[in-house]
């Protein structure tokens, strides 16, 4: 599902209280962090992610990658926290993209 603006809007809205569950640190970016991102988001739909102050990663490079390796859409970044969604392959977890269907 490809997010359109009113839907990017309202998942902001929805994830102001949340706090960042994954961070990037030294390691990087590996397809096991990115493997277990994508589970994490078929429970949730919706988390956020820190990039360390060690990482050699910039907030842009993480889009890039999350968005080339998985259907993960981002939402927003904020310095160095992205907000992250991905609709749940689980029926049973799709409240959040549910709502945001209908907007």
């Amino acid at each position: 599902m490809k997010l359109r603006g009113k839907q990017k809007r309202f998942l902001r809205a929805q994830a102001n209280h949340l706090q960042p569950i994954f961070a990037v640190g030294k390691e990087g970016l590996t397809q096991n962090w990115v493997d277990q991102l994508d589970g994490a988001l078929d429970r949730r739909e919706l988390i956020k992610v820190n990039i360390l102050q060690n990482s050699d990663v910039t907030p842009k490079e993480v889009q890039h990658f999350i968005e080339s390796q998985t259907e993960i859409q981002v939402v927003q970044i904020i310095g160095w926290v992205l907000v992250l969604f991905k609709v749940s392959a689980n029926k049973d977890a799709r409240e959040l993209s549910s709502r945001v269907k209908k907007i």
